[in-house]
């Protein structure tokens, strides 16, 4: 087995397009965020326990199950769980209750963030999860740092979201990351694969992150060994591998779309030969080059296979999905950037809170990976992201679950907010507002495997978000943040407008990396 970790050490990562914001040395993003009074180190407490009960009167609630709007209620809050949850005109508080009337605000569950590769600094990034209103995210390429942010914030330590960390990306090989980016395991045949999952279980990973190149044989015996060692595998079906054979050996959540987009068309065993040939050069250094070349030679595949596109196959495909229960989490924020760069503000206000040097770096690089393309070949790539559009729509009516997923660590795409922007492709996808936050809470918790979160009810954690207007009425409300409860911890809109200006200034001291640019996202915007 070839295990590749490389990329700077903790402390000193190194930046690119697909990556988040760069590290930088400095003490840990604290808070003060105690109910009722301005003194806790950080929005988590080991026990949750710390503080009196709160009370947060007179709003909507949007429990994220389906139900109905539920007006005029109170939601009490206690040792980081739920305690009550009644008409504010029934419900009797105890003596000592911390209140908070929320008079015309709305109250969803804080979101999940399905799909991430978070990396940067500390003082930065978890607090822009936390702080945009994403309350847990999954890491899709685990590394120590992960870990590490995940502990201090459950002592409390660190302000960020609850973290599920999965493993270093297991491929074949030659990889499609270069040596110029984090942890990669390569795995040649079934017994690297088992050994791969073996280790990757021993390191705490909560999952197997499984990649594009894998053989057939080390990709069975990946699904094997997992089952085997009670750790899930998900990720990209690889390219070896038909969907349904992937879902019916267990793969939680097919990430992205790309391999839908094969599978739903009728010159499949043509495009599967074409796609065999496809090879990059694994003495090339730099990713982004990998990349490119990649997108170059699979692009003309994709557009094959939505020219072949066969509803009849498609919808025997998405009803075998829904009865193995197998999640697909669309991604759609990467193939918008990667697929539709004209439609990429040139401006955003969130982007203040990562380095400027970062931010004025997205354009040279994003033509670096996707630059070199014909009037023509940019007509068929906006086509074939139409028809991703109406693949998602299509998931949604057959009773897949989806689960909102980013690929932050892309460029262009800031930390906690890119969710939100999500939720918006989802709706011009054709889901509505209520379908959408779903797939950001209750659906994503339940493909995360946390069955405490992701909805509002007693007895779960209490992430919440409070939001100025209606969400099911247009979907970019989710934007219009008043306050956050983390862990059962309040973030009142002062302290919130405290703790995003103090991010700022930690993102405008943050120096530009040593060394050249890399990636950390998945890259993922155009493979099968």
């Amino acid at each position: 087995m070839s295990d590749t970790t490389v990329g700077a050490p903790h402390g000193m990562a190194r930046r690119g397009f697909l990556a988040g914001a760069a590290a930088v040395t400095g003490t840990a993003l604290t808070s003060t965020v105690s109910t009722g009074t301005a003194r806790a180190a950080g929005a988590r407490a080991e026990s949750g326990a710390d503080t009196g009960p709160l009370a947060l009167t007179h709003v909507t609630v949007i429990d994220g199950s389906g139900a109905p709007p539920a007006p005029g209620m109170t939601v009490v809050v206690e040792g980081g769980r739920v305690t009550g949850l009644a008409p504010s005109a029934h419900i009797r508080l105890r003596p000592g209750t911390s209140t908070v009337d929320l008079t015309g605000k709305y109250l969803i569950p804080g979101l999940i963030e399905a799909h991430t590769h978070s990396d940067g600094p500390e003082t930065v990034v978890p607090a822009l999860y936390a702080l945009a209103g994403v309350t847990t995210v999954r890491e899709m390429r685990g590394q120590p740092v992960h870990h590490e942010w995940r502990e201090k914030i459950r002592s409390g330590a660190l302000l960020g979201p609850r973290w599920v960390v999965g493993s270093p990306i297991v491929d074949g090989t030659p990889s499609l990351w270069a040596a110029d980016v984090g942890p990669t395991i390569e795995v040649r045949d079934a017994a690297e694969g088992r050994r791969a999952v073996r280790r990757v279980r021993r390191e705490g990973a909560d999952f197997v992150k499984v990649y594009s190149r894998l053989s057939r044989e080390a990709y069975f015996a990946i699904a094997d060994e997992a089952r085997r060692q009670g750790i899930p595998h998900l990720g990209h079906c690889p390219d070896t591998v038909r969907i349904p054979e992937a879902s019916a050996c267990g793969h939680r959540s097919i990430e992205h779309l790309h391999a839908l987009l094969l599978a739903t068309s009728r010159h499949e065993k043509e495009i599967r030969r074409r796609l065999a040939a496809v090879r990059i050069d694994p003495g090339d250094p730099s990713s982004l080059s990998r990349y490119h070349s990649w997108f170059q030679q699979v692009h003309p595949l994709e557009w094959r296979a939505v020219q072949g596109y066969d509803r009849d196959r498609a919808d025997a495909l998405f009803r075998s999905l829904s009865a193995d229960g197998t999640v697909v989490v669309p991604t759609l924020s990467v193939h918008h950037t990667l697929e539709r760069p004209e439609d990429v503000p040139a401006r955003a206000e969130e982007r203040k809170y990562l380095p400027a040097w970062q931010v004025e770096s997205w354009p040279d690089q994003l033509t670096a990976l996707i630059g070199g393309r014909t009037p023509e070949q940019e007509r068929q790539i906006r086509q074939i992201f139409a028809h991703r559009l109406r693949l998602v729509r299509e998931l949604r009516d057959m009773g897949v679950r989806l689960a909102a997923g980013t690929d932050t660590g892309t460029g262009y795409l800031v930390p906690g907010f890119a969710l939100h922007d999500e939720l918006a492709l989802l709706v011009s996808a054709g889901l509505t507002p209520a379908e959408a936050l779903r797939a950001a809470t209750r659906d994503a918790a339940r493909t995360l495997g946390l069955p405490d979160v992701g909805t509002v009810a007693r007895g779960q954690a209490a992430d919440l978000l409070v939001l100025d207007a209606d969400p099911l009425r247009d979907i970019r409300n989710t934007r219009r943040i008043h306050g956050v409860v983390v862990d059962g911890r309040w973030i009142p809109p002062e302290e919130r407008h405290r703790l995003l200006t103090a991010v700022e200034e930690a993102a405008a001291h943050t120096p530009p990396p040593e060394e050249g640019a890399t990636m950390t996202g998945c890259g993922c915007g155009g493979h099968p």
